[in-house]
This record gives C-alpha cells, sequence and structure tokens, in this order.
C-alpha cells in the first residue's frame, strides 16, 4: 500500500478529534519510530508504498489513537530536554515547562559557580526520572537523588538513567511521609546528608480543572502523578516545603512547577514557612509555571 494512502486514512480518521496539523505530527512520528522514514520521504517519493508488514504498526497505532491514547506511549518513548525517555501508562509524559524548570535549576547552578563541584541534589516526584536524568547529566560530579511513590515509574526511570548512561539514585518512598522518606534516604547514605538543591514537579491539577484537560490526559495519564482534591490543591507544596526547610542546606534552593492559577498562593507559603528570594517565572506560554526560594537560615 502507498504510504501516502495510509496518511489520508489517518486524516480522514483522525482529524476530526485531534485537527490535521497534531495527525500530521502523530504520522511523521510514526514513521520515523517504525519504518526509520522521515516527514520528507513521502515529498521525494510520493508514491512509496510499503509491505503489510510495514503497514501493520501504523495501523495498530491508528487504532489506539482513535481511543486518544497519547502517541508517545504507543511508540513507548519520547524526548526531553535533548535525552530519550522511555513512557508508560505508569508515568506522566514530560512536557515542554518541565524543561524550563530544568534550565532554572542549571542556570542557578551556573551563577553559584557550582558546575565543577560536588553538590547533592533531590528530586521528589521523579516519574520518568525526566529531571533527574537531565540534572544528571549536565552536571556529571552532582549526586543526584531521586524520589517517587509508584514502583511501576521508578522502574522506568531506572532504564532511563541507563539510557543516557548517568547515575541516579532512586528511592520509593511518598513524601506525604517524611519520617519514612528520611528513612528511605538513610540506608543509601552512610551518613544522612542535606541537599543543595531540591526539586520538584507534583501533583498540583485540581479536580474542578480536569475540564481543561484533554482527553489523551485525562483517560491515559495516571492520576496519581497529576490531581489533588480541590480543598487541599498545595498538600504537596506544603509537605516538599517542610522537607525542605529541614534537609536543605544553608543558602540551599528550593525549585517547584506550579499550577498556573495558584502562583501567589504557592509563593505565600514559602515565605511562610521562612523561604527568601522567593521568585515566580512565567513559562513559554506566559503562565506562571516555576517558583524558587532560598533558604536563608
Amino acid at each position: 500500500m502507498r504510504l501516502k494512502d495510509i496518511k489520508d486514512i489517518f486524516h480522514k480518521e483522525l482529524d476530526s478529534i485531534f485537527g490535521a496539523n497534531e495527525v500530521t505530527s502523530f504520522f511523521n512520528i510514526l514513521i520515523s519510530h517504525y519504518l526509520k522514514l522521515n516527514r520528507i520521504a513521502l515529498v521525494l517519493e510520493p508514491d512509496l508504498t510499503i509491505s503489510k508488514d510495514q503497514e501493520q504498526p501504523l495501523f495498530e497505532a491508528l487504532s489506539r489513537l482513535k481511543l486518544e491514547e497519547p502517541v508517545q506511549y504507543i511508540i513507548g518513548e519520547t524526548e526531553f530536554f535533548g535525552l530519550p525517555f522511555k513512557v508508560n501508562e505508569h508515568t506522566l509524559i514530560p512536557r515542554p515547562e518541565t524543561e524550563e524548570l530544568v534550565s532554572l535549576v542549571l542556570q542557578n547552578v551556573k551563577n553559584q559557580n557550582l558546575n565543577s563541584k560536588t553538590i547533592s541534589i533531590l528530586d521528589i516526584g521523579t516519574g520518568t526520572g525526566c529531571i533527574a536524568v537531565s540534572l544528571a547529566k549536565n552536571l556529571p560530579k552532582a549526586n543526584v537523588f531521586a524520589l517517587d511513590v509508584s514502583e511501576e515509574a521508578l522502574k522506568v526511570a531506572r532504564q532511563n538513567a541507563e539510557l543516557s548512561k548517568v547515575d541516579v539514585t532512586f528511592i520509593e518512598a511518598s513524601i506525604l511521609n517524611i519520617e519514612n522518606v528520611i528513612q528511605s534516604l538513610s540506608m543509601h547514605l552512610t551518613t544522612f546528608q542535606k541537599f543543595d538543591f531540591i526539586v520538584s514537579n507534583p501533583p498540583y491539577v485540581r479536580n474542578l480543572e480536569k475540564i481543561e484537560i484533554k482527553n489523551n490526559v485525562l483517560k491515559h495519564e495516571p492520576h496519581l502523578a497529576l490531581f489533588v482534591e480541590d480543598h487541599n490543591p498545595l498538600l504537596f507544596y506544603e509537605r516538599i516545603s517542610d522537607f525542605a526547610v529541614n534537609n536543605l542546606k544553608t543558602k540551599g534552593m528550593l525549585f517547584f512547577e506550579i499550577n498556573q492559577y495558584l502562583g501567589t498562593e504557592t509563593k505565600q507559603l514559602l515565605q511562610e514557612k521562612g523561604f527568601t528570594n522567593i521568585e515566580l517565572k512565567t513559562d513559554i506560554f506566559g503562565n506562571n509555571r516555576m517558583l524558587q526560594g532560598l533558604k536563608n537560615f
């Protein structure tokens, strides 16, 4: 069958769900993954024909896309901060906004002339490991630790660390049980150390905001990593801040990805916990998305 005809079928079946541009993007991702062809292939060879065996994964992917399953889950991978990452239904798909959070941490490391020093970093709620692995790749002298409550997510995160050939210490524990976190960290350290940087992209979408979430996210990505109760939306920020107060070094820094609607409230929380030099930063879309604070005590 001609690849062009398969592309036309994709548009016929999916344009009403995703829009033509996104469907084209999906198709290009799939032919790159399954056929090792780039998007120019059809321009250079409009009548390019593929075999039945080559067709099969494309039509299987089409069936899954019709159910609004994310294309990243279909191919089992994505890219983040220039690195390859495995993903599955147990992990959130890394997003461009989180790349900005990684850049913010790296910029602060550079500003403090810490690039060549042995610093310690803790990533709380690591998921795929995208933050921890990216930081470890860019800061080869850093001791990077990553925490998650999900055993299945940590399996993926460990694969991603191996994929990028970095050393990250992964720990299964919930930040909602700080005592357990400290015990778990102590098992991996000769003497428990405080951190230079703590970074987190915790669950922050309120249930009332589900109406804004696309079906491919709502139906398929893990709710445990996404949603918080409306009556206590800053639960994770409060617990992480409490942990940071006691486990960041003096002059250590805390970094958050945040709910765009709760920037003022999250900033106030850090102020109440005693952090200083607090900065609220916007993402590429102009939304309040990142927060940083200094532990000056």
